[in-house]
This record gives C-alpha cells, structure tokens and sequence, in this order.
C-alpha cells in the first residue's frame, strides 16, 4: 500500500502527479497534481487500477474536501501533433500549474508516476510504480481516473455506439466495432495505429 515515506523524505511543500488516458484511442489525457495533508488520514488511498469504480468514486470525493488539487489535460489535437508522451507531459504541466495557482504559493518537490518527469518549476522525482507507493500519487491516479471516466461517459452520450460508458476510450472489441461500423469521431486519436488504418482506408 502507499504511504507518506517518500513525500517525508523531502522538505517544504510536497505534491503528486499522475495522469489517466495514455492508452485510448479516444479522448484527452488528464492529469492531477495532488497535495495531502499529512496530519490526516487517508485509508483506503490506493492505485487506482486496484480500486472499484465506486471506491474510487468516494475517495475522490473525500479528496476534493480535505487536498489542494489541480487538473490539466490535452487534448486529441495536441496527442496527434506532438505524441502521445510529450502530450502527457503537458497535461502534468497544465496540473501543476493549477494546484500552484490555487495554492498560493511554489511547490518544492513533485514526485511523478513512471521513469520520467515533465519539466516543471521545482525538484521533479520520477518514481516508477508511484501510484502504488506514494499516497500523494495515489490520489492524484484516483483524482484523474474518476475526472477522465465521467469525461468519457459525457461524450459516450453524444457519440453512441462506441462503448465510452464502459471501456473510457481504450480499445476493447465493442470500441474496434464500432469504428469499424462508424467510423472516427472528432474524440478519435488520428495518430494511433487503429483509427490511423481506418482513416488510410477510408481515403
């Protein structure tokens, strides 16, 4: 389970990054930096890979109470102009940069989900496995995990017929169907390899 050990080994004011949506064929990826404060208790805090949609759900809504949160986000457009990794990065920017403007003040460390880090305005820690060791990258996974999903069922209504209620984006059989019987949507992620062979066969 994820504890406090990393955020305690550091000084000052001490955020988490993680973002959701690398993987989909559809839909931004979102990111959420997360400061928790350490004189409470967050149990239950986990990866939100590990956690039941309504678990994680709750959690979230007990982290808008009690954390400092910031959202960012980019958008399909962005994702098919500069890839998929430089376009995580931007919406862990576009997070940062939210939690600070809230915040009031500068961030002294943030520690960041996976092998790399974006360039940010403070000591950045890449730390792989982050979401299942650090509790402010935990809630940062849950806080940009339940944001994405609700994101994705909203536009599942506009665009049926592609499953976004259930599968977020990500390439399941009912999603590849129904691209195949719809075709793309403005949502679609024209650079990833499935919707980029459907628009080169529709040409």
């Amino acid at each position: 389970m994820p504890d406090f050990a990393l955020e305690a080994a550091l000084e000052g004011f001490v955020v988490g990054i993680d973002e959701v949506g690398r993987g989909p064929l559809a839909g931004p990826v979102i990111a959420a930096a997360v400061y928790l404060d350490p004189a409470l208790r967050y149990d239950g805090l986990d990866d939100s890979k590990r956690l039941t949609a309504k678990r994680r759900e709750a959690l979230a809504a007990r982290l808008e109470q009690t954390a400092l949160i910031g959202l960012g986000r980019a958008e399909v457009e962005e994702i098919d102009r500069i890839n998929i990794l430089q376009a995580t990065f931007l919406a862990m920017r576009r997070a940062f940069d939210a939690l600070v403007l809230r915040a009031g003040h500068p961030v002294d460390h943030a520690l960041i989900d996976g092998p790399h880090c974006p360039k940010l305005p403070c000591l950045a820690h890449p730390v792989v496995g982050g979401d299942g060791r650090s509790l402010s990258i935990a809630a940062a996974s849950v806080v940009a995990k339940v944001h994405r999903d609700a994101l994705m069922a909203t536009l599942a209504a506009e665009f049926p017929g592609f499953g976004w209620e259930r599968n977020a984006g990500y390439g399941t059989a009912a999603h590849l169907d129904g691209l195949n019987r719809l075709g793309p949507t403005p949502h679609h992620r024209r650079s990833f390899a499935p919707v980029a062979r459907l628009c080169a066969r529709d040409e």
